[in-house]
């Protein structure tokens, strides 16, 4: 495997697992310290999520992730979370 393609593979791999890191940082909040409604909640879920964007931006300005799948990546991480807060407010909703 040539080097470039090397490079690329593990640019792709770590957005992954910088993905799978704000999608575990959620779920401990979810479970553990505040509702998805609270604004630190917000906060760091919305910081989280721009920073991996720009992480995306800058491995797509140097070629080493096309575009289309930093995006994929994002829409992911989104479709995932989405889920998890879904299920935190079905689980609250049961409690009540």
């Amino acid at each position: 495997m040539s080097e470039i393609k090397q490079l690329s593979k593990d640019a792709y791999n770590q957005l992954d697992r910088d993905a799978d890191r704000i999608l575990q940082l959620i779920e401990v909040q979810m479970e553990n310290l505040t509702m998805p409604s609270c604004p630190v909640f917000e906060e760091v879920l919305d910081t989280q999520m721009f920073g991996l964007s720009k992480e995306i931006h800058f491995a797509v300005r140097l070629g080493l992730v096309d575009a289309e799948d930093g995006r994929a990546i994002l829409d992911h991480l989104e479709v995932e979370v989405s889920k998890v807060h879904e299920a935190y407010m079905e689980r609250e909703k049961n409690q009540v």
